[in-house]
């Protein structure tokens, strides 16, 4: 990564615009049960505070639809934050205007100020250029940690990053840099798992990682379509109809790639999407007609894992099966305690599988766990990220 890093600025006694990404998950009474993205943040906060700098925090909740919403806004993880950090974190109700320029004079260096859920103001997501030139009035230098929202060309990471000088965050770098090794320089074989509910939200991500990849093993809903597209009937099990020609595609175009494209042996089908349904253990042509394959199946585990324990590199988008039903988890989460304990690169892509590796209890295992989804995936599509392209590089002598 080549990009100007927050440590190649002078920050003291400056006011520093840092973009995060706090878009946790909050359960119905409004608590934190996912604080990856907020351990991620961690560093670049300390490093600006500890240097002096007036930290004004920016980031984004849910999505608000450019209006306030009640339950997102952000006074729950200012609160977590502070806790976590050990300092306070003061916090407007605003996003811009004359209430965070109050509080900014009140502030001193090594301070934090919390920006109300940017995503209230319309302008936002529209790269509004008044509402990014209101976000440079605020500060002296502008700093992009958020690889989550880096796929985003928004105020907040494209339009005020225009205006100020800008850097990348330690978290942005580290991210970047994992990101890029992994295509660029992987320790081989490269295992790539990809899970999820959707063919569709992967298809550019697939054609690629076929030219890249040694082992490619499809699991979650998605594997449904793959099958349709071979003429199994999958009976009511989710199948994205509309993709099933992009799938036959896909297939086809396996026999002239590099990687070994692998499909469930079996699935744990069941009546219902719910906890105590009637379930068996089937093949892929099995799946009774009212019925739905909502796990991979025990065979396929163990295919899975004959697999992944020859990998060098392992890296993984999209959970195996509906794990948030605990009867249609035992696929993804016997894969991810069997991953953590592999003597390989493991990077998690980011998405409900974090959620998941959580759930197992073996985040700490991993070699990296991504904060951005959809960023991840256009990152690994070889796709160009609005925000990472308007930070300027380093100059080079």
């Amino acid at each position: 990564m080549n990009k100007v890093n927050v440590k190649d600025l002078d920050v003291k006694g400056k006011r520093v615009l840092l973009r995060v990404d706090l878009n946790v998950t909050l359960n119905k009474h409004g608590e934190i049960i996912e604080e990856n993205k907020m351990r991620s943040s961690l560093p670049t906060i300390k490093y600006l505070s500890e240097q002096g700098a007036i930290v004004i925090m920016a980031s984004h909740l849910g999505r608000p639809q450019g209006q306030p919403v009640e339950e997102l806004r952000l006074d729950p993880v200012a609160k977590e934050l502070a806790e976590m950090l050990g300092k306070p974190v003061y916090k407007t109700d605003k996003v811009v205007g004359e209430e965070p320029l109050k509080a900014l004079e009140m502030l001193k260096s090594g301070d934090i100020l919390m920006l109300e859920n940017i995503r209230f103001h319309p302008g936002e997501t529209t790269n509004d250029p008044e509402l990014a030139r209101q976000y440079a009035q605020l500060a002296d230098i502008y700093v992009n940690d958020a690889f989550g929202t880096s796929h985003r060309a928004h105020a907040s990471t494209v339009g005020v990053a225009e205006l100020l000088p800008a850097a990348a965050g330690l978290n942005m770098e580290r991210e970047i840099i994992m990101m890029s090794k992994i295509l660029e320089s992987p320790e081989r074989p490269l295992v790539a798992i990809l899970g999820g509910t959707k063919v569709a939200d992967k298809i550019e991500l697939i054609n690629h990682l076929l030219d890249v990849v040694d082992f490619l093993l499809i699991g979650g809903g998605m594997a449904n379509t793959f099958f349709r597209a071979q003429g199994v009937d999958m009976g009511k099990s989710f199948v994205e109809e509309d993709k099933v020609q992009a799938a036959e595609e896909i297939l086809a175009r396996t026999k002239n790639k590099k990687a070994n494209l692998v499909l469930p042996v079996d699935f744990i089908a069941a009546s219902e999407a719910s906890e105590n349904s009637d379930q068996k253990v089937v093949a892929p042509d099995s799946v009774p007609s009212d019925w739905m394959a909502l796990d991979i199946g025990p065979e396929t585990v163990q295919k899975f894992k004959e697999i992944l324990k020859t990998a060098r590199t392992v890296i993984w988008n999209g959970p195996l099966g509906m794990f948030e039903i605990e009867d249609f988890a035992q696929g993804t989460m016997e894969t991810a305690r069997f991953i953590a304990d592999l003597e390989a690169v493991k990077v998690i892509g980011g998405g409900d599988v974090v959620a998941a590796v959580e759930k197992a209890g073996v985040a700490e295992k991993m070699t990296h766990i991504s904060t951005g989804g959809g960023a991840a995936l256009e990152f690994w599509e070889g796709k160009e990220l609005p925000a990472l392209s308007v930070l300027p590089e380093k100059v080079t002598v």
